[in-house]
């Protein structure tokens, strides 16, 4: 993962190394034999639209965004997308499902510019877990209205659709007010890291060098403006399916390393998972998201 970064000597440490951390855990799993090294496609040019970091917010460790689905009202309360590694009670284990856990954690929000215009506070994280994929979402106690009003921004909308091939992308840093410029090279059918494994991740190419404190950006669609993942993690040093290297994991078992290469977790799958409110419903037609 990128690792999440405590205090700000570190994080201006690892600004100026410009490197990924390793994250310090020490669980590691074995990979399936017959590992190849392979390196990703270059960028096609694509012609962007405008994408800034208005909606985008700075967590203490991590970077994340406001977000909305494509049905939610301007009187829902608000959720920030984040990743599931970037919760203040630390990483959940393989398998673990969080719902609606209290929190009260605060969040620094953006205007287009990258200027931090207010504070937001959660009332309590909706979900989060690193099993399938690698997601938080955490309920605001302020509204959509309430935030547009406030301060003239509007949430990010997920896309409902699973992301493609070739797409102009770009990674969007509320942590470091830094945005990230690639496409989407490819999908891992399995991504595995350590003790997690994430399914259909996305592949981004090599421009998107993403680096510690980036975890939870929103990767928004340079054609439409909507989020079709959240950025999550990359191979630091070409290890094989380690802590800060994840391998991707064919159908068949064949293992690929793509060390410097960095990956999101799809977003499209949240959509079918919120209900009425903003509430997370996981028994709603069409949810696959991991139950607890």
């Amino acid at each position: 993962m990128k690792k999440p970064l405590v205090g700000t000597f570190l994080a201006l440490a690892l600004l100026g190394a410009g490197a990924a951390p390793a994250i310090a855990v020490t669980t590691a799993d074995t990979a399936p034999a017959g590992t190849t090294v392979a390196s990703a496609r270059p960028a096609a040019h694509v012609t962007a639209k405008a994408v800034d970091f208005a909606g985008t917010v700075a967590l203490s460790n991590c970077s994340g965004s406001v977000v909305r689905m494509p049905a939610s009202e301007p009187d829902d309360p608000a959720l920030v997308l984040s990743n599931g590694h970037c919760i203040e009670s630390g990483f959940p284990a393989a398998g673990e499902v969080i719902v609606d856990q209290r929190s009260n954690r605060s969040f620094g929000l953006l205007n287009s510019a990258g200027s931090r215009v207010g504070t937001l506070r959660a009332s309590k994280i909706a979900y989060a877990t690193m099993t399938d994929t690698d997601i938080s979402l955490y309920q605001l106690t302020s509204t959509y209205q309430q935030i547009e009003s406030r301060y003239g921004i509007k949430a990010l909308e997920l896309n409902a659709a699973h992301p493609v091939q070739g797409t102009a992308i770009k990674v969007v840093s509320g942590y470091w007010k830094r945005i990230y410029s690639c496409n989407i090279d490819g999908f891992a059918y399995r991504l595995k890291e350590g003790e997690w494994t994430w399914k259909d991740s996305v592949r981004y190419t090599s421009s998107c060098n993403t680096i510690g404190g980036t975890s939870g950006s929103p990767v928004v669609d340079n054609a439409t403006g909507k989020v079709v993942a959240v950025n999550n993690t990359g191979n630091e040093d070409g290890q094989r399916c380690t802590d800060n290297n994840p391998c991707e994991v064919d159908e068949n078992g064949q293992v690929t390393v793509r060390e410097g290469i960095n990956y999101g977790q799809e977003t499209y799958g949240i959509v079918p998972c919120v209900g009425l409110d903003n509430k997370i419903d996981l028994g709603r037609a069409g949810c696959v998201l991991p139950k607890p």
